[in-house]
């Protein structure tokens, strides 16, 4: 009998179990900015602007205490019955424990990179962290705070929820929506459900109480389609557990109400007694509130449309199903709603808005599907650039084949564009207004041209768009955590040696030359004429090369899948560096430099020079 039959027939037999004595309840089976503890007294929130948790008291819906916990809180779990927090600190590559009724931090357990979803098994004594790069499960053993493995999970690893044996954990892959089961004895993947290749961002998945089904929520990206009306889509995808024909189910969201679109599914979760699903869009600001279907066909029926705050990240149901909870992050608030009703009794404040007022607006904005960004409510900036990330596409845009950059460093990196044709992010009042979004835009009247005089200045809303996008900034390079290796500095020496010429255009210390004061330099690198619909080539802006260890696929059409590719078979002619006299051995040296940046920090050194220069 294969893993996954075996593991159906096991589920089988626990579920005649639970269906004679009722859903077992117990905190953190899938990953959540929220959780609720087990006992329903206490409910945490991971605040990912301030870097903190609040813990709030259920019965008095009021706020307990803030908890400082690291930059950029992902996953949040209770362990097993306690009380005890355990949250996954994205930024600074840690695992940090905490006490949810004194706010006391009891360990910070280090990760290698990016901690993403987190679950802990109803005992409260082991733990499991997807990695989102690169790619890992981490099992923590509560008690001696220890890491026991690491498990290969796929590529871009972000959900993670417990099967109800504890048997298995689900893992999504984010950049392609690949669901993955882990058999957690031999750590092997035992099964998966394959998504379409349009398939993008799927950061969360829950199991049903009672049934075999898992759900998770995604978008659709068609690359092929720069437009408003076709190019990114919202969906709630349900995939069967059980042996079955017909295992994976895409249920587009934006027809699901006759014609209300919807954007950006960010998270959904399912009532404990099996009976509910809520799924919470963080672009139209919007919750579908459905009854769970046991048809395996329509799988879900609507009972209400609600509209909700700003970025909806997260929703949970208390464990008695009587109360559901979502975290509208960018208004910084729990709200509270009666499962019933679906009437709102309370509001809790989480944080204090941590931003300044302009970024703040400016993110409000990034990622809204609504006027004034939008007018047909699919896409928004967030779509393709979530948190500053890239969304791992490359898209047939009008002047050629663009794959989307990350947004890290970008106020130091202009122009922008692979083709450096805007010299400032308030340039982009043209996308806004453009066939892809259709806005009305932020400026009241007249646009300039690109590259010509400023748009900034001319609305504040725009310019806090610029603000907020302007604002990220990168973390360093696990790859260097204990400084450089033998084979990174051999290559580092390869990088800056006038035999491959790598630093002539990736200089300085964000490794471009792409700089405001450069007069909008680009380059042929000999990539131009590998896209027959390229308009604007075959010169191209120089990407900085922090961070691009896990930025791929790489070049302007997305064509190199590895850096190794970059500087081997996307080097014909040695017009980008002069690679093809190095031996394989060198290859993997200037690989494994280049896999360490940032080791030092950009902004400090450019920060520095700048100084220099107005000193002088």
């Amino acid at each position: 009998m294969s893993p996954s039959r075996c593991g159906w027939v096991v589920f089988a037999v626990f579920m005649s179990c639970v269906l004679a004595a009722g859903a077992p309840v117990v905190a953190g089976s899938s990953n959540s900015l929220l959780d609720i503890s087990t006992d329903g007294k206490l409910l945490a929130c991971a605040n990912r602007d301030a870097g903190t948790v609040t813990v709030i008291d259920l019965n008095t819906l009021r706020k307990l205490r803030e908890i400082p916990v690291g930059q950029k809180p992902e996953g949040i779990t209770f362990l097993g019955q306690t009380h005890t927090l355990a949250c996954a600190i994205y930024a600074e590559d840690q695992i940090t424990l905490c006490d949810a009724d004194s706010g006391k931090i009891e360990a910070r357990i280090p990760v290698f990179d990016e901690p993403y979803g987190l679950v802990s098994n109803a005992a409260g004594s082991r733990l499991y962290a997807t990695l989102e790069y690169p790619g890992r499960i981490v099992e923590i053993d509560t008690g001696s705070q220890r890491i026991l493995r690491q498990i290969a999970a796929g590529r871009f690893v972000r959900g993670i929820a417990l099967s109800h044996d504890e048997q298995q954990v689900y893992v999504t892959e984010n950049y392609s929506a690949l669901v993955r089961a882990i058999d957690l004895g031999s750590g092997q993947a035992v099964d998966e459900w394959p998504a379409a290749s349009t398939d993008n961002l799927a950061r969360q998945l829950v199991v049903h109480p009672l049934r075999p089904k898992i759900y998770l929520s995604h978008i659709r990206s068609r690359v092929t389609a720069a437009h408003g009306e076709g190019s990114i889509f919202p969906y709630l995808t349900v995939l069967d557990t059980a042996p079955a024909k017909r295992r994976r189910k895409r249920i587009p969201m934006d027809s699901f109400v006759g014609n209300r679109v919807t954007a950006n599914p960010w998270e959904v979760t399912v009532s404990p007694d099996g009976q509910r699903l809520f799924i919470v869009f963080s672009g139209t600001d919007d919750m579908f509130v459905c009854k769970l279907l046991d048809d395996n066909y329509r799988e879900i029926s609507l009972i209400r449309h609600m509209r909700l705050g700003h970025n909806p990240r997260a929703v949970r149901v208390s464990p008695d199903s009587k109360r559901v909870f979502v975290y509208n992050a960018l208004d910084f608030e729990v709200a509270v709603f009666d499962v019933q009703t679906l009437k709102q009794v309370a509001r809790v404040s989480t944080c204090d808005n941590p931003l300044t007022e302009e970024v703040l607006r400016g993110k409000i904005l990034f990622y809204t599907s609504l006027q004034p960004m939008t007018g047909r409510r699919w896409i928004s900036c967030s779509s393709c650039h979530p948190d500053g990330d890239s969304d791992g596409r490359t898209w047939q845009n009008p002047e050629g084949l663009r794959s989307t950059p990350p947004l890290f460093g970008l106020s130091w990196t202009h122009p922008l564009h692979w083709s450096s044709d805007r010299d400032e992010v308030q340039d982009f009042e043209h996308t806004i207004r453009g066939q892809l979004m259709q806005g009305r835009g932020l400026i009241a009247g007249k646009v300039q041209p690109q590259l010509g005089p400023p748009n900034s200045g001319l609305s504040a809303d725009l310019d806090a768009v610029a603000a907020y996008t302007n604002s990220h900034k990168f973390t360093m390079s696990p790859h260097a955590a204990a400084g450089l290796s033998t084979r990174a500095v051999r290559g580092r020496d390869l990088f800056f040696s006038k035999k491959t010429g790598c630093a002539t255009c990736h200089s300085g210390p964000f490794f471009t030359d792409s700089r405001p004061d450069n007069n909008h330099l680009r380059h042929d690198v000999g990539t131009g004429a590998d896209d027959p619909s390229e308009k604007m080539g075959p010169r191209y802006d120089t990407p900085t090369l922090i961070g691009v260890y896990r930025s791929a696929p790489y070049l302007h059409h997305g064509r190199a899948a590895t850096l190794a590719d970059v500087l081997t078979t996307h080097n014909r002619g040695d017009r980008h560096g002069k690679t093809s006299h190095l031996q394989s051995q060198q290859i993997e040296d200037l690989v494994e430099f280049l896999k360490c940046l940032p080791y030092t920090s950009p902004s400090k050194q450019a920060q520095a020079a700048r100084m220099k220069q107005v000193i002088k």
